[in-house]
């Protein structure tokens, strides 16, 4: 199958950049890095403006965004770089940068470019019958894989057998709106594959199953209390259903095409853990320090991605919907994040030590001893990650809590809980919360699913997901 997008190339270039260069740094320069002490607050706004963008653009005007995200992200990048390069120079803007995009946004989006295009690959055949049982069947499934395959992968795999077997019916909504609560968002919290945040906190040293295990009694909880109240609910629309389900003779029977993506998805699993657990050198670009494993990893998730493309037949790729807009889109915008978080991420660091102008939101989350408050971390975090976007929430309150993955993961595991159960779980709360959530919603419409508006959405997650997230801070926070 021919590739459709850049993003593998570009990406491609990158990592072999790194390969290519001498062991020792390939740039000079005399200083680097910036202090966000001397940083005010109008030094925020590019990364509130492009956070802002992705919120209220898509909802004013829909056909103009598609058209001109990438515009837009660069605009608010430049916005930052501009200033930053006037005020600090080219050196420490050129640092700031290469730290964010070697570090974190290349990794990240590779990632996701492999976990989009290998799901992208699986197609289940069959006509279920969306009975309340086979619907929670669907979402524990989902629920389950997410955590290895992506809240992406796992949504893009299983939406489109879900609405298939609820064509039927009537009233659905429901179904497609508890699909996104626990598939798109909740279902990932266990593996750094799971979530985009997650996943950042691992690239910032937070161990691969460090979250399997700190996080496993909260996510269970919450996805028990989920499936408890999808089945009540979806029972009493499917005793009102005046709809019969499809003949039998128009059955299709159970299969799955691609099967070779789902060995492939092993393969990611295996480059990330690899790259968690090998400690094969260091490479210094313009004193930024990239680890090999890492390069490898990134490597094998490239190769992997070209070799889904390359057994997959072009037919069932497109019987799934595949396209690249949705990893298109990702990437422009997050590439224009990953710049605007610079400014906002090194203010948090210096409001960690009583610095500059976020000390506000350090004092929002610290007590007057110094002491986190972990349920202010969770609420914050959450409510933030909930109409922002989850990953670089994750990452600002990662920061606002020290930022060493080390003291969070021990002295600190419970402030840690906080932050990534918060980005996770309140990812669900809106349809901008994580990507997955609008996808499923534009999939969903296209097959006559008349999905609630933005506020419709948030007041259906706000009565059920909140009380249940009361429910978490009590017991759990």
């Amino acid at each position: 199958m021919k590739l459709q997008t850049p993003l593998l190339k570009r990406a491609s270039f990158f990592v072999l950049l790194l390969i290519l260069s001498p062991l020792k740094t390939i740039f000079a320069a005399e200083g680097y890095g910036i202090s966000g002490s001397g940083l005010g607050l109008i030094w925020t706004l590019p990364f509130a403006g492009i956070l802002l963008s992705i919120a209220i653009f898509p909802l004013v005007n829909e056909s103009w965004w598609h058209h001109n995200f990438g515009k837009v992200s660069a605009f608010w990048a430049l916005l930052l770089l501009v200033p930053m390069t006037i005020s600090f120079g080219f050196s420490a803007t050129l640092y700031e940068v290469l730290h964010a995009y070697l570090l974190e946004y290349i990794p990240f989006i590779i990632l996701l470019l492999a976990l989009f295009t290998i799901s992208g690959g699986v197609r289940i055949k069959g006509s279920f019958q969306g009975s309340p049982i086979v619907n929670m069947g669907f979402l524990v499934v989902g629920t389950l894989l997410a955590s290895w395959m992506g809240t992406t992968g796992a949504a893009m795999l299983l939406i489109r057998p879900l609405l298939r077997a609820n064509q039927w019916r009537t009233s659905k909504k429901h179904v497609v709106i508890f699909f996104i609560f626990l598939v798109a968002n909740v279902g990932g919290a266990l593996t750094p594959l799971g979530d985009p945040p997650l996943f950042l906190g691992f690239l910032q040293g937070v161990g691969f199953f460090w979250t399997t295990t700190n996080l496993f009694f909260e996510m269970t909880f919450v996805v028990i209390l989920l499936l408890i109240v999808f089945y009540f609910v979806d029972t009493y629309f499917y005793k009102k259903e005046t709809n019969t389900p499809l003949d039998e003779e128009n059955k299709e029977a159970f299969g799955i095409e691609g099967g070779i993506n789902l060995v492939l998805i092993l393969g990611v699993v295996g480059a990330v853990l690899f790259s968690g657990i090998a400690s094969l050198g260091t490479i210094d670009i313009y004193h930024v320090t990239v680890d090999y494993e890492n390069i490898i990893r990134d490597l094998i998730l490239l190769g992997l991605t070209y070799l889904s493309l390359k057994v997959t037949i072009k037919e069932s790729r497109d019987a799934n919907g595949f396209n690249w807009f949705p990893i298109q889109e990702v990437g422009k915008l997050f590439a224009g994040i990953f710049i605007t978080i610079i400014a906002p991420i090194s203010m948090l660091k210096a409001a960690n030590v009583g610095e500059g102008a976020l000390t506000f939101i350090n004092n929002a989350v610290f007590n007057a001893s110094g002491e986190p408050i972990n349920a202010m971390f969770f609420w914050i975090t959450g409510m933030l990650s909930a109409f922002l976007d989850n990953a670089p929430t994750y990452l600002v309150f990662f920061n606002a809590a020290g930022g060493d993955a080390q003291i969070l993961m021990n002295e600190m595991s419970q402030t840690l809980v906080a932050i990534s159960s918060g980005a996770v779980f309140f990812g669900a709360l809106s349809y901008i919360g994580n990507a997955p959530n609008f996808m499923v919603k534009s999939i969903a419409e296209q097959n006559g699913v008349d999905m609630p508006s933005f506020g419709g959405y948030l007041v259906w997650a706000s009565m059920i997901l909140l009380p249940i997230y009361l429910l978490v801070t009590f017991i759990f926070i």
